[in-house]
Order: structure tokens, then C-alpha cells, then sequence
């Protein structure tokens, strides 16, 4: 751990220097035209610069200006006032693992359906992969308006986008991880009498196991994008997207880029728990140190 810290920090350091540069050069032209309007000249750079970083509604927010709205709107807000972070944080969080629990199963049992059906692997797979071309931002809507008219309405809607975004790496992660089985071993079940369900559970299944964690830390970053852009064409009023929403209907590029950030603390986390039950599952399965 000690040995990657180095380089990650190099690598934060650059990427915050690349953005303190980006959003000077992208809000200068901005502050010059509010120097002109005030008849302004002959303004020194520092100040330039300085007037640049602390624009109330930046075409780019600088990072310490994100930063401030983070703080403001976690740490001195209370969780449960409608403006703050973590409060539309949980809104988003409850979808994405709702999401990401449904379409585990469903990537799941397709995979087991398309291994052992030759009929199933060639009608569904060509549709499992075709379903993901289709833009979401397209789709959503009409799942979305599709349940509202059935009566379905609330969580369900949004968690069935993140299904939808979810299913598919788990399903062909899965479908490689039960292939994945030499054919010798497999022979040799078959030479022991072995029934199919028993050759899953003691051999495709354990081959899968690695392939399963991989899609899942996929299918839980997939699923946190579904619950945000299901948020944005209900007009919602609570969650990540309709911060989003709220902040690019009054030019508010801070609560934006908070969001964002918010969005990517919310996944770092989400797809580490991940790798820890992997490690611990691997370990007790005796396929790793």
C-alpha cells in the first residue's frame, strides 16, 4: 500500500494543477468582460488571477471552490435538510443498490441459462448485447413513463435503469466465468457421472467466482450512473441527478462539479467494498492468499 501512495499522490497533485490551469484559462475571458463592463483597465495579472478563482458562477469552478460546497453542504447542513449532500447522496445510493442487487441476479441467471442452453445462447446473447447500444439518456424516459402508467412510481423506476446498465457486465462476466473450466476437468466430471447441477456447483461455479467479483465492481459503477441519469428526466427533487438538474437550471457550475465529485466518493467506496468481500471470499475458497 505504502508503495503506491508515491505515485497516487503525484498523479491527484497533476490532475488538480491541470484543473487550477483549465479553470483559469476558461474564466478569464469571463472576468476581462466584467472588468470592461465596470471600466475596468489595465487590471494587474494577480489580481486577474485572483478574481478568476473566486467567480461566484465559473464556467469552471476552481477545486478549492468545490471543495467549500462540498463542506458546506455536508458538514454544515444537517442530513436531513433537502440541501444537503449526503441527504441526496442517500436518495441516489438506495437506487444504485437496488439497481446493482437486481441486476446481479438477472446477469446471473441469464449466464447460467445461455452456459448450459445452446437455444438461449443464440437467441438471448446477440440481444444482451445489442440492448447496450441503446443510449440510456433515450431509454430511461420511456421506462419511466412506462411504470408511471402502470402505477410504479418512486424508487423502482430509477433502480430499473440501473438494472438495465447493470445486468450486462455481470451477465457476460459470468458467461466467460462458467466457459472458463478446462476441458480436461470437465471431462473428468463427466467421467465421474457427474449431473449437471453438480458440475456447476463444484466446478463452473468456483471457476466463475473471480469472473463474478471483476463484472460486479463493473456492474456497481454502472449501476450508480443508472440511478443519476434516472433522476434527470423524472424532474426529481431529491438525489445526485436532481442536483445536476437544479444546478444547470440557475448556472450553478459549483453544486454541479459538487455532485459530481459527491457521485465519485460515493463509487470509490462502493466498488472497494466489493474488492474486500472478493479478497475474503477468494481466501475462504483457497484460490487466494
Amino acid at each position: 500500500m505504502s508503495g503506491t501512495a508515491g505515485p497516487v499522490t503525484v498523479v491527484v497533485l497533476a490532475i488538480v494543477a491541470l484543473w487550477y490551469v483549465s479553470a483559469a484559462a476558461l474564466n478569464t475571458p469571463f472576468q476581462r468582460d466584467i472588468y470592461k463592463r465596470a471600466d475596468r483597465v489595465n487590471v494587474p495579472v494577480s489580481q486577474l488571477l485572483t478574481d478568476t478563482m473566486f467567480q461566484e458562477r465559473p464556467v469552471m469552478p476552481a477545486p478549492h471552490q468545490v471543495i467549500v460546497e462540498i463542506w458546506n453542504t455536508t458538514v454544515e447542513k444537517k442530513i436531513t435538510s433537502k440541501r444537503s449532500l449526503i441527504y441526496h447522496t442517500g436518495i441516489t445510493l438506495s437506487s444504485t443498490l437496488l439497481g446493482f442487487l437486481l441486476g446481479t441476479a438477472l446477469g446471473i441467471l441469464l449466464a447460467i441459462g445461455i452456459v448450459h442452453s445452446r437455444v438461449l445462447d443464440k437467441s438471448l446473447m446477440p440481444w444482451i448485447i445489442s440492448s447496450q447500444t441503446i443510449p440510456i439518456l433515450a431509454i430511461a424516459p420511456m421506462i419511466i413513463v412506462v411504470l408511471n402508467a402502470v402505477g410504479i412510481s418512486g424508487l423502482l423506476p430509477k433502480a430499473m435503469i440501473s438494472t438495465y446498465l447493470s445486468f450486462f457486465p455481470v451477465a457476460v462476466g459470468m458467461v466467460k466465468g462458467l466457459r472458463s473450466p478446462e476441458v480436461i476437468h470437465m471431462d473428468l466430471m463427466h467421467t465421474y457421472s457427474a449431473t449437471r447441477l453438480q458440475a456447476f456447483w463444484k466446478l463452473r461455479l468456483p471457476y466463475a467466482v473471480p469472473f463474478l467479483f471483476t463484472s460486479m465492481k463493473i456492474g456497481m459503477a454502472a449501476s450508480l450512473v443508472g440511478a443519476i441519469v434516472g433522476e434527470l428526466p423524472t424532474g426529481a427533487v431529491a438525489g445526485l441527478g436532481a442536483r445536476l438538474l437544479a444546478g444547470s437550471y440557475y448556472g450553478q457550475t459549483v453544486q454541479i462539479w459538487s455532485a459530481l465529485l459527491m457521485a465519485a466518493f460515493l463509487a470509490g467506496p462502493l466498488v472497494a467494498l466489493i474488492g474486500v468481500i472478493e479478497k475474503h471470499t477468494l481466501k475462504r475458497m483457497g484460490m487466494a492468499g
